[in-house]
């Protein structure tokens, strides 16, 4: 077997180094126990998160020491251990906060010639918020929120993990060919699932969109059991389109291997960028249809609904509206979905799914700048102020951009938790009105408490 994506699980001992090495391993390969310094040598193990085949070093924790002792050699095998990786996954406590010797293990991090991400461990429950807002003082970009023990945060690590494996994998089949041109590198590839009911047209759909018959099809319900992944590519950006196994209502679900298909397209949201709903023009929306829409946006994944078999529709323009307003009153959280009409069969109409999906994944991804937010904060309260609680007057102090995909924002208030919903939802359809940030999901945090950036 030829050599795989490696990357070292390094970080000071006891923050769940051993944990997360057994969760990409799928199995207990390292001891683990809250007794620090269980790992000494360097472990090394194959593991999977989604798509991508891994090979990962469990390391011991960071110690300062440079002399002959036994600290000193397991520090050696941490050192190499970075060295061999692409990539290093640098753990911390998120409900210890940052300590001395993580500082200290960063700014060794950084004098390093290797990719690294910061990854926030022990998150689970949201109970470490104040350890990840402390994480970002380390100079190594966004911390990744994770819950090692309980699976918690798994996707969002392959989110941060995939471009660096992508750009990995790109070297090596061009090891030998010329360097491509500055900016021609396509970047990595967008996730994009293809969900929905039995029978609505999935597979026919992925066959089209690349041109030949790559998925079986036929009018029996059923045929696609495995989620697929299919390597592709559009207008010169890389697409990784997943076929999934049609989802029916739970009640419905009683075999064996239905369940597992089911397991597999649930998954396959999970680790998505970018869902595609197909429906069914003629019976479209159903029950189950908002059941899946819903499962999307609660992941925080970019929706488009597309309707196949519209060359069917008799009356089109009742149809649209008709699923318009359904999807107003039924998903409320998310305005501006987008909608796009086709036929797989024909392939009439489908030139405008992708430029949608790509349109709409770029906005996933944006970043609003810190000083854009805090302006149009302060022309918010003016124009519309928080409303009375107890006599007294709500204050909203600052706003900041915590993360991207989906765009989640953090805001810091007198009584934060006192600010009604309402309120909260004014906020989050500005942010969407002002930023052009409709048609995805978004995330706000309110947090009490002054400016974090600016001493009192």
């Amino acid at each position: 077997m030829g050599k795989r994506f490696t990357i070292a699980i390094v970080g000071r001992p006891n923050v769940g180094k051993s944990t997360l090495f057994n969760r990409l391993a799928g199995k207990k390969l390292a001891i683990v126990d809250d007794t620090p310094g269980i790992t000494r040598d360097r472990r090394e193990g194959a593991g999977r998160l989604g798509d991508l085949d891994l090979d990962i070093f469990d390391t011991a924790g960071f110690e300062e020491a440079n002399d002959d002792s036994l600290e000193a050699r397991m520090r050696e095998q941490t050192n190499r251990a970075v060295g061999d990786a692409d990539l290093a996954l640098f753990l911390i406590d998120a409900r210890a906060g940052v300590t001395p010797l993580d500082e200290h293990f960063a700014n060794w991090l950084r004098s390093q010639d290797q990719p690294v991400l910061l990854v926030a461990n022990k998150y689970e429950g949201k109970t470490g918020e104040a350890g990840l807002l402390e994480a970002f003082g380390l100079g190594l970009g966004e911390p990744i929120a994770l819950s090692a023990e309980h699976g918690e945060g798994l996707a969002e690590l392959y989110g941060a993990i995939q471009p660096f494996a992508d750009a990995w994998a790109y070297a090596s089949v061009a090891d030998g060919l010329e360097d491509a041109e500055a900016g021609d590198d396509p970047g990595p590839a967008m996730q994009l699932a293809i969900v929905g009911r039995p029978n609505v047209g999935k597979s026919t759909l992925l066959n089209r969109l690349v041109g030949e018959d790559r998925m079986l099809t036929g009018p029996e319900a059923g045929i696609t059991r495995d989620a697929i992944a299919v390597e592709w590519s559009f207008d010169g950006r890389p697409i990784r389109l997943i076929d999934t196994a049609g989802l029916r209502r739970q009640a419905r679900v009683t075999g064996k291997v239905e369940k597992l298909s089911t397991t597999d397209s649930l998954r396959a949201i999970q680790y998505a960028q970018l869902v595609v709903l197909v429906l069914d023009g003629d019976v479209m929306l159903e029950r189950q249809d908002l059941t899946i829409a819903r499962r999307v946006i609660d992941e925080g994944r970019v929706l488009i609904i597309a309707v196949n078999k519209w060359d069917t529709v008799k009356d089109k323009k009742a149809q649209r509206q008709k699923l318009e307003d359904r999807l107003e009153k039924s998903l409320p959280q998310v305005r501006g979905v987008p909608v796009v009409t086709f036929s797989a069969l024909t392939g009439k109409g489908l030139g405008k799914l992708l430029p949608t999906a790509f349109r709409f994944f770029d906005v996933w991804n944006q970043r609003v700048s810190t000083s854009k937010l805090n302006r149009w904060l302060e022309d918010v309260e003016q124009m519309h102020p928080p409303p009375l609680v107890r006599g007294r007057r709500i204050r909203l102090r600052y706003m900041t951009q915590a993360k991207s995909r989906p765009p989640t924002f953090v805001l810091f208030s007198s009584r934060g938790s006192e600010i009604p919903e309402d309120y909260k939802r004014y906020l989050m359809n500005g942010l969407r009105d002002t930023f052009d940030l409709s048609g995805i999901p978004l995330r706000l945090n309110v947090r009490t408490g002054n400016n974090p950036y600016v001493d009192d």
